[in-house]
């Protein structure tokens, strides 16, 4: 998708750096991905504790080999 965005000279010129990036798609699309992955990450640190995951390794396995645990 072809986006016009106006973006900081100083700013941009950071991104390259950081980035090692050859070319500004490059360096965009870097920062992007790692802005998301950033994101989903504080996304599940937000989750501990909250979720009640049963550990029960036998259930696990015996989901694993394609049983229903019973």
């Amino acid at each position: 998708m072809r986006t016009t965005v106006n973006v900081d000279d100083d700013l941009f010129d950071e991104l390259m750096k950081l980035s090692g990036a050859e070319t500004k798609t490059e360096a965009v699309r870097t920062a992007i991905a790692e802005y998301v992955r950033e994101r989903r990450k504080r996304r599940l640190i937000a989750l501990r504790g909250k979720i009640d995951v049963a550990d029960d390794l036998t259930d696990f396995r015996e989901l694993d080999r394609g049983g229903d645990g019973q």
